[in-house]
């Protein structure tokens, strides 16, 4: 990865990219984006209005509609894919570079969330949808039934500040695979990074309407949630959000896919290898700056160990490089704004109130008074009723709470509003592997946590509802229809229902 200098780049976008063009918006408000290591200001883009948004939907209903796109076989739109991750790729460092400016994230974690991960994302639905059985023939006592899976049609894809190209991309790309059109609503606080992504559809020569890229405040959104002219809603950001678009879903009976907040907790059993669960510390409990929804912020560890544990996580806490993101030797960033630095700081003072044992950390780093940052921070002797341990941070925030058996180790991790992510760490992978099967959660991992962008990703409880990722993440785009035929039909077909769909058969006309 290069870097270039960072004061010679200016980033302001004035207009909005609908339904394959450059649009200058109807509203007139714009939206600062501001570096979080230093508080300049990068760049303003403009906020959509309830029209742009309209404008955008109708772009791409018309685009599924009776564009070319509706009519494309699956083959075409894989060629579409792997041109956008070429794109993608060859714009990668750029890319990395502002959305660590934007939101904090270490240059290194940038480039592999949103750069690498988007574009292993886009090869996998090309290649999952070339080799997809999309369509098949199932002999019936009358005849037969010629099930297909059809695209469900315009997406409303919202999404956050976080990991803002890989969220995003995790729904672009089963999305245009599948066939259906999206309009792409980024958060305003990195909306400058969403801007690559249109200008990418741009040079690849994506079809109009396919891709539209809308950045808006939360009034406009929730018309986009609403608009009848879309289909399906991918949403992620917080549950609280996330309960309020699933309402208007469920009255619109509309398709709606939530990946929300967490609260997850990382088993430390009696026998687990200290040395392990240390070295994948950071990985799991404070990638990105805590600033994760996977983020395993609750550290069970049992009392006949519990020091141990504690030693452990404040070594690693301690052990981070915290400062600018672009300087390849920092591990730990700044929070994404001044507003949510302050939420965590809110969320510190709380737990200091608590009666939590404060071991390290708890406020903002010496000689970082610029940007908004704030120290690796580790409680311990949490009460699992706390704030704490029950209310999602989103910052370098741990907590450890002690327990006795395995059994109530398990119900600790379970007593939380969230399902989304845990771990286990021990020594006996099969043991480990029982432990997990018991705790009620999407993703669970055995001494370590890494998404598979193969397997399905997603949350119970208040974490959310759907899949993203693996076939699954196809699945949520597609709507499965039955055409009954008669025996007369069947007559021309293979008895074993083999028969051969044109490949255009298989689009969504």
């Amino acid at each position: 990865m290069t870097m270039s200098n960072p004061a010679e780049v200016d980033y302001t976008r004035t207009e909005l990219f609908i339904g394959g063009t450059w649009r200058s918006p109807r509203s007139t408000d714009r939206h600062p984006v501001v570096e979080a290591s230093s508080g300049r200001t990068l760049g303003t883009v403009p906020l959509a209005g309830i029209e742009d948004v309209d404008a955008a939907v109708v772009a791409a209903r018309h685009a599924f509609d009776v564009g070319p796109w509706g009519s494309s076989t699956p083959s075409e739109r894989a060629t579409f894919l792997r041109r956008f991750a070429q794109e993608l790729s060859e714009r990668g460092d750029g890319t990395a570079e502002l959305i660590s400016r934007e939101n904090g994230s270490p240059l290194a974690t940038s480039y592999g969330a949103n750069v690498g991960v988007p574009v292993q994302l886009l090869h996998q639905y090309a290649d999952l949808v070339e080799t997809e059985r999309l369509e098949e023939i199932r002999p019936s006592v009358r005849g037969a039934s010629i099930v297909r899976r059809m695209p469900v049609g315009v997406v409303a894809a919202i999404a956050p500040w976080n990991f803002p190209h890989l969220i995003a991309m995790a729904k672009i790309a089963p999305a245009l695979a599948a066939g259906c059109t999206v309009v792409v609503k980024p958060s305003p606080e990195t909306a400058l990074d969403a801007y690559v992504l249109a200008d990418v559809a741009e040079a690849v020569g994506l079809p109009p309407g396919v891709l539209n890229v809308v950045p808006a405040d939360r009034d406009v959104s929730a018309a986009l949630v609403a608009h009848p002219g879309v289909d399906k809603v991918s949403f992620t950001g917080s549950t609280a959000a996330g309960r309020s678009i699933g309402e208007v879903c469920g009255r619109l009976m509309r398709p709606v896919t939530l990946e929300l907040g967490g609260k997850s907790a990382s088993i430390v059993l009696d026998d687990a290898d200290l040395d392990v669960f240390e070295s994948n510390l950071h990985a799991t409990s404070f990638v990105n700056n805590g600033q994760a929804c996977v983020l395993l912020s609750r550290i069970l560890a049992p009392w006949s160990r519990y020091e141990e544990v504690v030693d452990a996580v404040v070594r690693v806490a301690r052990g981070l490089v915290v400062g600018d993101p672009l300087d390849p030797t920092v591990t730990c960033g700044p929070m994404a704004s001044r507003v949510h630095r302050d939420r965590v700081l809110g969320h510190i003072e709380t737990a200091r109130r608590s009666g939590a044992r404060l071991v390290t950390g708890g406020g903002v780093p010496d000689g970082l008074t610029n940007g908004w940052f704030v120290e690796p921070t580790v409680f311990a002797d949490v009460d699992n009723s706390s704030a704490l341990a029950r209310e999602e941070v989103f910052g370098p925030v741990i907590a450890v709470i002690g327990y006795g058996s395995e059994d109530e180790a398990v119900a600790l991790a379970n007593d939380s509003e969230y399902g989304l992510a845990g771990a286990v760490w021990t020594r006996d992978e099969q043991r480990g592997a029982d432990v997990a099967r018991r705790i009620r959660t999407g993703t669970v991992g055995v001494n370590y946590y890494q998404m598979d962008l193969g397997a399905p990703f997603g949350g119970t409880k208040a974490s959310g509802l759907g899949r993203e990722f693996g076939p699954e993440g196809l699945d949520g785009f597609t709507e499965y229809q039955s055409i009954f035929v008669s025996a007369d039909w069947m007559s021309d077909v293979d008895r074993d229902g083999n028969q051969t769909v044109p490949e255009k058969e298989l689009s969504q006309g």
